[in-house]
């Protein structure tokens, strides 16, 4: 991971067995994990000093198959995550209006 750091911006971290793991992975490469290390949530996000990590419930069929985790759900984190990466943000195909424009009314 020490090779990533100079130019590693943003992290999604999927299902909170994968948040444990990172959390003490990003310390070790240096990055400022707060005490006490912050709790996963879907949709969370933490600053490592530069670092954006972002929660998001694992792709896994449970999730998917109850609708614990949605297309939509997905598509957010990745959009926020990307775009903190300064990346382009393109809708996928099929994307409704609100989650081409992010416009909620």
């Amino acid at each position: 991971m020490g090779l990533l750091r100079p130019t590693l911006r943003s992290v999604v971290v999927l299902g909170a067995f994968g948040w444990q793991a990172a959390l003490p992975a990003f310390a070790e490469a240096g990055w400022g994990v707060p005490r006490p290390r912050p709790a996963f949530a879907h949709g969370t996000r933490t600053d490592l000093g530069g670092l954006g990590v972002h929660g998001c419930f694992h792709v896994s069929q449970r999730n998917t198959f109850t609708g614990r985790l949605t297309p939509a759900m997905l598509r957010e984190v990745l959009a926020r995550a990307a775009t903190e990466a300064g990346l382009p943000v393109t809708p996928p195909n099929g994307a409704t209006e609100q989650e081409r424009t992010g416009d909620p009314s």
